[in-house]
């Protein structure tokens, strides 16, 4: 049992930090969803299921990703240029898993390359831009 302890230690740091930038993770994410599901595709905010069921997978992945990638580290957001250039790879899987998720599960909308795309770029720019700026604010302004 002290290993998985351990390798959970390892991979994401119980600090207020770490609170922070799930936090910060959290509203990105529910961000890119409602931009998609809201913006995009004009659904209704009031239709609360349908906008959890489209982010349930891009949460998983990102899950899975960030702790794969040690996201939730003092490591990870030591400086800004770490915390953005980790972030990227950690994203791309993340939607690769949301995608794959969406193809095997009941969602709307299965398995796209033209949405695998998108939410790469746009995920990455709100992921990327909020752990650039809380990983300067943690890291008292430190860029590289």
């Amino acid at each position: 049992m002290g290993t998985v302890v351990d390798t959970l230690r390892s991979r994401v740091d119980p600090s207020p930090a770490t609170a922070v930038l799930a936090v910060g993770d959290l509203l990105a994410i529910t961000a890119f969803v409602l931009i998609g599901s809201v913006g995009a595709h004009g659904n209704s905010l009031a239709d609360v299921a349908g906008l959890i069921e489209a982010a349930v997978p891009f949460l998983v992945g990102w899950g899975l990703a960030a702790f794969l990638g040690s996201l939730y580290t003092a490591d990870a957001y030591r400086s800004v240029i770490r915390a953005v250039s980790w972030t990227i790879p950690a994203w791309i899987t993340a939607a690769l898993i949301a995608q794959v998720l969406r193809a095997l599960l009941p969602t709307p909308g299965s398995f796209s390359y033209v949405f695998l795309i998108v939410s790469i770029v746009a995920g990455l720019a709100l992921i990327g831009g909020c752990r650039g700026v809380t990983a300067y604010w943690l890291s008292d302004g430190q860029l590289h």
